[in-house]
């Protein structure tokens, strides 16, 4: 009897799990996919953002992939298998793989004044807009303002020359506790010192190489000497296993030429007094290279209008200003990064000079083969800087 009354139990609970199941309010919201890298602070700020969407548009659902590592490897084999996201976050060094592919939405219709013109053509391909921009990344000269006044060193002037900028290296160089300049093997940090000269690695239509130019050498010689001749930036076994951000932290380095990203580690971390500079001039004047990321929309998508009226959201005025709060990024819009949320009156004092770079920087020049074109460099660059 009371086996039968078990049974009898077990089969109302399934029945009444049927029931309920069926009277649930069934989610007839349009899903929409969207991929995204970004630090656990980038992710604190993005998830409140998509939260917000869904509330001003209560028939989408966004379904976030975060994918912290291995990124584009990752989107690689997703377009590869069908089953790219509806949003992909891209930047300008790997966008035109996925635009000469014919796989991203063509989003020229939605170029706007309201971004900087470099951020546009950074994430342009061909002539059409593949995304819509979030941040620009240039370079600007970190100092360490401590340094300068301790060895009476003047700081670094509007519009100083490479002439100036290493004399002054020279002068902050105290051999082995102080160095007076960063030093990266990455093409990123040497190639403003190659632009500033006139050259670069690859011609702005992308059909050649212009690494052997008298100009490109120039800059590139320069460079390799701030360390093997002028021994005012750190051989590779002098920096051991630190970063240039951590010697410039522990105070032994008093210029480094890095990006936007550095400075909530510095606002935390540094407990030294510090500001930036733009980067010196050369033949053809203060030039860096320019990048940018955005938000691209799959050509697959199935659900392209949602996948717009969200892209259109996070590069709003109102979105990007609440990114911009980290510090982490210079914003692609121009009402955004001359808001107070971006000029803030927090360290760096003259945060300015990262939108004032803007307007002589110079997009990197990109081809499909972008990964070849910087394992070629490492490969030329590693006698020459070693």
């Amino acid at each position: 009897m009371r086996r039968l009354r078990r049974i009898y139990l077990s089969i109302l609970i399934i029945f009444s799990a049927v029931v309920f199941a069926g009277c649930a309010p069934k989610d007839n919201r349009t899903v929409i996919q969207f991929a995204s890298w970004g630090s656990k602070s980038e992710i604190d700020i993005l998830k409140p953002l998509l939260d917000e969407f869904e509330k001003e548009n209560p028939e989408i659902k966004v379904d976030f992939m975060h994918i912290p590592q291995n990124y584009f490897q990752k989107i690689h084999l997703l377009f590869a298998s069908n089953t790219a996201p509806d949003v992909i976050f891209m930047n300008n060094l790997n966008l035109p793989v996925y635009a000469n592919a014919g796989v991203l939405e063509d989003l020229s219709a939605y170029r706007s004044q309201e971004f900087y013109p470099q951020a546009l053509e950074a994430l342009s391909w061909q002539g059409k807009l593949y995304a819509i921009p979030r941040d620009v990344s240039n370079l600007v000269v970190y100092y360490n303002k401590d340094l300068f006044r301790k060895y009476g060193v003047k700081f670094p002037q509007e519009n100083w020359t490479m002439d100036d900028f290493l004399k002054i290296a020279q002068a902050l160089t105290h051999r082995p506790n102080v160095f007076g300049v960063s030093f990266e093997e990455d093409l990123l940090f040497y190639l403003p010192y190659m632009m500033s000269e006139g050259g670069g690695v690859l011609s702005d239509d992308l059909r050649h190489d212009i690494t052997k130019l008298p100009q490109s050498q120039k800059g590139l010689e320069f460079y390799a000497d701030l360390r093997k001749k002028y021994h005012a930036a750190p051989l590779a076994s002098e920096s051991a296993s630190a970063t240039m951000a951590q010697m410039f932290l522990q105070g032994r380095l008093a210029m480094q030429v890095s990006g936007r990203w550095l400075v909530p580690k510095y606002r935390e971390d540094a407990g030294l007094d510090w500001d930036i500079a733009p980067f010196p001039e050369g033949d053809a004047g203060s030039i860096v290279p320019l990048d940018a990321s955005g938000w691209a929309v799959a050509k697959a998508s199935e659900h392209k209008q949602e996948a717009i009226k969200l892209i259109l959201f996070l590069s709003s005025k109102e979105s990007i200003e609440k990114m911009t709060q980290s510090g982490l990024i210079v914003p692609a819009r121009i009402d955004a990064a001359n808001s107070k949320y971006f000029l803030d009156g927090k360290k760096p004092e003259s945060a300015k000079v990262f939108l004032d770079v803007i307007k002589t920087s110079k997009p990197t020049p990109v081809s499909v083969n972008y990964n070849e074109v910087t394992d070629r460099m490492k490969e030329y660059t590693e006698k020459l800087f070693n």
